[in-house]
């Protein structure tokens, strides 16, 4: 959604870079040029105004003039005020200190309310909740029966006395579901709402006998991201109609201007809280503006990434798979294993998106193809486990019967094969180098004592690589699946890591003992 607005900012900051000063002149045509992205944008003119009188303020100061880089300080400057406007940190909900905790959801109809009902108890689900859904739309054809139906796929129970369609009270509904949360010991308790085509008084009316009744502890403004500036004429009204005390931004994944939704938490004063930029259960997660701002300034977003990463991969394999890498065990067993929890992950599209400097590659990356990767599943999953534990014995016929029982050609699974072959090769050299497994491309006694003409010891030979996985960090031989897009100009940022960063401090997962 933001992809317009951060292409703009990008192109604008980056002009600066070639300057080793920056004048008063050059800050003032670099501030008109913001002002108009974030104009273009849709972001409410107050709200630019604002910005960009703190950024030409903190820009002409002598945290500019003073620094050995100005234009990266007037990038991390921007950075700053954008962090700002999207809310400075995180915040959390607030849980009860008795449960249940209840969870309003307020907004116009066709905002995503009650999909985001779901995406929300599955998220608290994940998060070691015990959430329940009531169902207080009685209004909207079939809402209660959409309510259960995502429920059930978010694996949440429904509290759904009344049939709905125009039948039942939603206040007694409400009152209802904290007797049916206490009674079934459920910790949190999120109201789903109906919700109008418009602000209107009964609207606003009804949502706040509910509030009324069941007190929340959180009441979140759903607002979808696609509406432009009634966004923020929208959150106004429901802000001194009702009152509320997150926002959660919806549909975040569509192909609007979006700057609005920047503007909402600058409006109302209050925080965004959760983000949904997607359909399934599974496309929701808690808003970080640091991130968010991060990402419209074409920085990427690793923090995201190694989150995903953490909770996808399992650790027992990930230390066993280092440990082959080191010795020059890897199968392609282990590789299969690894490239499910890749899949799992999400698009790999969007997972290369999350790299800094990959909004410049967004030709190439929207070329990108997953069915690549269900290919070379396919390949190997139509092998053996001996195969697999051992590609040496896949000769010629072996190799025609995968082909053929995988549905590719034979030289797909050539290729695959060779491209494994020199990557195990490459990953142990590297593992030798860098100290980890126990490996070092080869046995360290076979070497000692060779010298060349000048007495100096010979060093490891490089494999022949056809081709490598650019775009990736440290760039993973091989060469990418045939039909994926060459990446290979990915800019030197993907190298970037947020400062302070440690990764021996990655929490993944481990199995439960068995």
């Amino acid at each position: 959604m933001f992809d317009t607005l951060s292409d703009r900012l990008t192109s604008v900051l980056s002009n600066l870079r070639s300057k080793g000063r920056l004048s008063d002149a050059d800050i003032d045509a670099t501030a008109r040029e913001i002002r108009i992205a974030l104009l273009e944008a849709d972001v409410a003119l107050p709200v630019v105004r604002a910005f960009i009188a703190k950024v030409k303020e903190r820009a002409k100061g002598a945290e500019v003039s003073a620094a050995l880089n100005p234009a990266q300080q007037v990038v991390k400057i921007v950075n700053e005020e954008l962090v700002a406007i999207l809310g400075g940190e995180t915040r959390r909900l607030n849980m009860a200190k008795t449960p249940p905790t209840v969870i309003m959801l307020a907004g116009l109809q066709g905002s995503g309310k009650t999909t985001l009902a779901g995406k929300l108890a599955r998220w608290l689900k994940g998060q070691g909740h015990t959430p329940l859904l009531v169902a207080c739309d009685l209004q909207r054809p079939n809402a209660v029966t959409q309510l259960q139906v995502v429920g059930e796929r978010a694996g949440v129970p429904v509290f759904a006395p009344e049939p709905g369609n125009g039948v039942g009270d939603p206040i007694s509904v409400a009152r209802r579901g904290i007797d049916e949360a206490k009674h079934a010991q459920h910790d949190v308790m999120i109201v789903d709402t109906a919700g109008r085509l418009g602000v209107d008084e009964e609207l606003m009316k009804q949502a706040a006998d509910i509030r009324d009744a069941v007190t929340p502890d959180e009441t979140l403004f759903v607002v979808d991201a696609m509406i432009g500036q009634d966004a923020v004429t929208t959150a106004e009204a429901f802000r001194d109609g009702v009152g509320f005390t997150g926002v959660v931004l919806t549909k975040l994944d569509g192909d609007a201007r979006g700057g609005a939704a920047l503007s909402v938490r600058e409006v109302t004063g209050q925080p965004i809280l959760f983000a949904s930029n997607g359909e399934k259960l599974e496309d929701f997660d808690a808003f970080h503006p640091d991130r968010m701002a991060s990402r419209i300034l074409g920085m990427g977003d690793v923090l995201t990434l190694i989150e995903q990463a953490e909770q996808h991969f399992d650790q027992d394999q990930a230390e066993a798979a280092a440990a082959k890498i080191g010795t020059g065990e890897l199968t392609l067993e282990d590789f299969l294993e690894q490239m499910l929890a890749v899949r799992k992950m999400g698009p790999i599209a969007n997972l290369l998106g999350m790299l800094p400097g990959a909004g410049q590659m967004k030709d190439q990356l929207s070329q990108v193809d997953d069915k690549q990767l269900d290919r070379l599943q396919a390949i190997i999953r139509g092998m053996t486990p001996a195969e697999r534990s051992n590609p040496k014995i896949i000769d010629g016929s072996r190799r025609k019967r995968i082909a053929n029982g995988s549905g590719v050609a034979v030289r797909e699974v050539n290729d695959l094969v060779n491209r494994f072959y020199e990557a195990r090769k490459m990953m142990k050299q590297m593992a030798g180098r860098f100290g980890f497994g126990g490996g070092g491309g080869g046995s360290s006694k076979g070497r000692k004592g060779k010298k060349g003409k000048k007495g100096k010891g010979r060093g490891p030979t490089q494999p022949k690589v056809r081709g490598g996985m650019p775009g990736l960090p440290g760039g993973m031989p091989g060469g990418m699946p045939p039909g994926m897009p060459d990446l290979s100009n990915m800019p030197q940022g993907l190298n970037e890591l947020p400062p302070g960063f440690d990764p021996s401090k990655l929490n993944f997962k481990k199995k439960p003992p068995a």
